[in-house]
Formats: structure tokens, C-alpha cells, sequence
């Protein structure tokens, strides 16, 4: 009996937290309208997305690297120091 217990309560601790990863992801993705790529502002390893010298999320190089983005609220990117809502000739 006991193992039908464990069986049952992990089958329903599973069926929570998915549900609860469903409510979070389609929060964020209603929040990805109102965001805008920033390039040349991203820390050193901060990116959102691959750059022209590396393929993952995060391994930017340096600080304020050109052609490394990240994710900012529209209309703050224009407001910071050496941002671009432009890539950089050849970046993608």
C-alpha cells in the first residue's frame, strides 16, 4: 500500500509543477511583446542570445560587446550609454 501512496503523490506533485511551469511561460511570453534587443550594453557573459563570436547565451567576452544583446523594456535601450537597437553589420 505504501508504495501506491508514493506512486500517487508523485504523480500529482508532477501534474502541480507543470501546471505551475505552463502559467510562468505563458506569462513570459506575453511579456516578450513589450521587449526590445539592445546591442552593445550587455555585461561581459550576460547576453541574451549568440553573438558573431560565440553560439550560446551568456558567453559574451567583454563588457558592451557590439554584437551581444539583451532583452530590455522598449523604449530604455535608447536611453543607455552606447545602445543600439541596430546589430552591428554582420551580426544576426
Amino acid at each position: 500500500m505504501k508504495k501506491v501512496n508514493t506512486v500517487v503523490t508523485t504523480a500529482l506533485a508532477s501534474i502541480i509543477a507543470l501546471g505551475a511551469l505552463g502559467v510562468q511561460s505563458e506569462a513570459f511570453a506575453g511579456e516578450k511583446k513589450d521587449v526590445e534587443k539592445c546591442y552593445g550594453v550587455a555585461t561581459a557573459g550576460k547576453n541574451d542570445c549568440k553573438t558573431l563570436s560565440n553560439a550560446c547565451a551568456g558567453h559574451s567576452l567583454s563588457d558592451g560587446q557590439k554584437d551581444a544583446f539583451i532583452a530590455l523594456p522598449k523604449g530604455t535601450c535608447e536611453r543607455l550609454a552606447g545602445g543600439s537597437l541596430e546589430a552591428p553589420a554582420g551580426a544576426k
